[in-house]
């Protein structure tokens, strides 16, 4: 029983270590392309609902701006600390699958836009339009440390439509419905966090209750 229990610890281990490894590897391989191939501002049209546009931002998911950088960075650097404490204190508490991927989706999304703003402006110059951007000496980019610009490029315009003129305010304008522009990071965080509410609500409970996940997240496997 003891040897089971340890080699299911060491396998939950693995496979947390090799989703966040994986994901935040290639996070950044897209984004360096990204970054290194493509002016700001650039679109590539994959399909007519899909699109690779290079945009930077300094805040949170999707571009949005709400909190001042070093405070969003030092966040997303404790959440992500404690993030991996707590997955270690599930491991040991023989929790289920399910509940654990879902954390370490979270976690690699949250540590790949870190290295976005902890780096690229050290690491990054800051060409002037059309050139694009190139690695430079350590310490010689466009800012300083945890100012660097998250880099997002998946664009997924599902629909498109000018607003009738008649219509006050907006008459006339160009409409994009889900225009936001995001990366593999944000994806990551946002799956992750569904998944929990989709799959994982028993599992959930039984956390903010404080009673044993494990019995709970098998309800929620029976459920879905």
């Amino acid at each position: 029983m003891i040897a089971n229990t340890t080699a299911k610890a060491s396998a939950q281990r693995w496979t947390v270590a090799l989703i966040f490894i994986g994901f935040i590897i290639i996070d950044q391989l897209v984004k360096i392309w990204v970054k290194t191939h493509m002016t700001i501002g650039e679109s590539i049209v994959i399909t007519d609902w899909f699109r690779l546009t290079f945009v930077e931002n300094n805040g949170m998911a999707f571009g949005m701006e709400l909190f001042d950088k070093y405070l969003l960075t030092g966040f997303r650097i404790i959440a992500t600390i404690a993030l991996a404490v707590y997955i270690e204190r599930l491991i040991r508490r023989e929790v289920g699958w399910g509940y654990l991927v879902c954390l370490a989706f979270i976690m690699a999304g949250a540590a790949g836009n870190i290295i976005d703003c902890v780096f690229y402006g050290l690491i990054f110059d800051a060409p002037q339009w059309p050139q694009v951007a190139q690695f430079v000496p350590f310490g010689e980019g466009y800012s300083t440390w945890f100012r660097g610009r998250v880099v997002d490029m998946f664009s997924f315009p599902l629909a498109e439509w000018t607003w009738p003129s008649w219509l006050p305010g907006i008459g006339g304008q160009r409409y994009v419905f889900f225009s936001y522009i995001f990366n593999i990071a944000d994806a990551c965080i946002s799956c992750g966090v569904v998944a929990l509410l989709l799959f994982c609500r028993q599992t959930l409970n039984s956390e903010f209750a404080g009673s044993a996940p494990q019995e709970n997240q098998e309800q929620d496997l029976a459920a879905s």
